[in-house]
C-alpha cells in the first residue's frame, strides 16, 4: 500500500491516475478482494480487520479525490497558458471598425435635426391600438390600415408599425410648443428587395399655436435637411395621401445618380422619392386635447436614405451581416 501512496504522490497525468485508482478500487482491485476475504474470518479478527480496511478505503479516496484536484487544475492552467493572448501586443493584421452604414445614416439625420433645436424622444416597440392607429386618425376598419402589414399579438397589442406612436405620446404628455424627432425600430409583415420586417424611422412633429407652424416651414426645413444629407439636389413636393395629415405630400429630390437626366434607378423619371409629410390633420389634434394649434409632420425609412447614400441595390444586404459589404465602411 506504501507504493500505491507514492506512486499516487508521484502521478503526473489523470490517465495514470486512473489507472492506480482501478489497481485500488476496481472490480479486481485490492479492496474487492480484501473484502471479499473478510468471509473467511470470524469473530474479533473480522471486525479489527473490517475497520482496518475502510480506514485504508477512506484515506486512498481522499488521497485519489485530492490528486485529481490538483491535476485538472493543473491541465486547465497548461491550455489557458498555450492559449494565452497578449492584449497588449501590437497586431498588424487587426483592422479599425466602423459604424454600420444604418446607424451612420441615422446620426447623420440626428445632427441635422438636433442642431435645428429638434428635442429625441423615444417610446414603445410594443404598442396599443390606440396609439398606433386611432389616434392617428386612423379607426378600426379604416382601409389605409391595409398599408401597413401589422405583427399583432394574442392580447391585442401589437409591434408599432411606425414611430408616430412616440409624437401621440409625446402631446400627451407635454403641452406646446414641440419641436422634436424620433428616430427607432419599427416592424411590418414584408420583405423583398426593398423591404424588411424590422427597419428603421425618423418622424419629425412641430406643434404651436395656430399661424405659427405653416406649410412653407415644413417646405424650408425638409428642402435644408434633404441638401444637408444629398448635396446639392434639387427638391420637389407632390401631393399625396396620409390620414394623420391634411394636406399631406410626397417630397422627390432630383437623381443623385444621373444627375435628374433620368436611369435605371430612378425608373428614367429623373426623381426619387424619400420621405413623406404633412399638415397635422385636426382628428390628432383632438384625440390628444389639444386646441388652437397647428403643426406639420413628416417621416422617412433611414434604410432608404442608407441605399441612397451607399449605392446599395439590395435592402436585405444591410442585414445579413456580409463581412465583404460592411468592411466597405471602415
Amino acid at each position: 500500500m506504501e507504493k500505491l501512496e507514492k506512486a499516487i504522490a508521484k502521478c503526473h497525468s489523470l490517465d495514470e491516475l486512473e489507472k492506480i485508482r482501478l489497481l485500488v478500487f476496481g472490480k479486481k482491485g485490492y479492496f474487492t478482494e480484501a473484502f471479499a476475504n473478510l468471509k473467511t474470518l470470524q469473530g474479533e479478527e473480522k471486525k479489527q480487520v473490517a475497520s482496518t480496511l475502510n480506514e485504508t478505503k477512506e484515506k486512498f479516496t481522499t488521497l485519489l479525490a485530492e490528486k485529481k484536484e490538483v491535476l485538472e487544475r493543473g491541465k486547465i492552467d497548461e491550455v489557458m497558458q498555450k492559449d494565452a493572448v497578449d492584449v497588449a501586443l501590437f497586431s498588424t493584421t487587426l483592422g479599425a471598425g466602423a459604424l454600420h452604414p444604418v446607424m451612420e445614416t441615422m446620426n447623420k439625420i440626428i445632427d441635422y435635426f438636433v442642431g435645428m433645436n429638434f428635442s429625441i424622444e423615444e417610446g414603445p416597440l410594443v404598442e396599443d391600438d390606440f396609439h398606433n392607429f386611432e389616434a392617428l386618425n386612423l379607426p378600426k376598419h379604416h382601409p389605409a390600415r391595409d398599408m401597413q402589414d401589422t405583427f399583432y399579438f394574442d392580447d391585442g397589442m401589437l409591434l408599432r408599425t411606425h414611430t408616430s406612436p412616440v409624437q401621440v405620446r409625446t402631446m400627451l404628455s407635454q403641452k406646446p410648443p414641440i419641436r422634436m424627432i424620433c428616430p427607432g425600430s419599427v416592424f411590418r409583415r414584408d420583405f423583398d428587395l426593398t423591404h424588411t420586417p424590422m427597419f428603421h424611422q425618423v418622424e419629425g412633429l412641430v406643434v404651436d399655436e395656430v399661424g405659427k407652424v405653416s406649410f412653407a416651414n415644413l417646405k424650408f426645413i425638409l428642402e435644408d435637411f434633404l441638401k444637408h444629407m444629398f448635396g446639392d439636389v434639387t427638391v420637389r413636393f407632390r401631393p399625396s395621401f396620409f390620414p394623420f395629415t391634411e394636406p399631406s405630400a410626397e417630397v422627390d429630390i432630383s437623381c443623385i445618380f444621373c444627375k435628374g437626366e433620368g436611369c435605371r434607378v430612378c425608373s428614367h423619371t429623373g426623381w426619387l422619392e424619400v420621405l413623406g409629410c404633412g399638415v397635422v390633420d385636426s382628428n390628432v389634434f383632438k384625440a390628444v386635447g389639444y386646441e388652437n394649434v397647428s403643426g406639420y409632420a413628416f417621416g422617412l425609412g433611414v434604410e432608404r436614405f442608407a441605399m441612397l447614400l451607399h449605392q446599395i441595390p439590395d435592402l436585405r444586404s444591410l442585414f445579413e451581416g456580409d463581412l465583404r459589404l460592411l468592411e466597405q465602411f471602415r
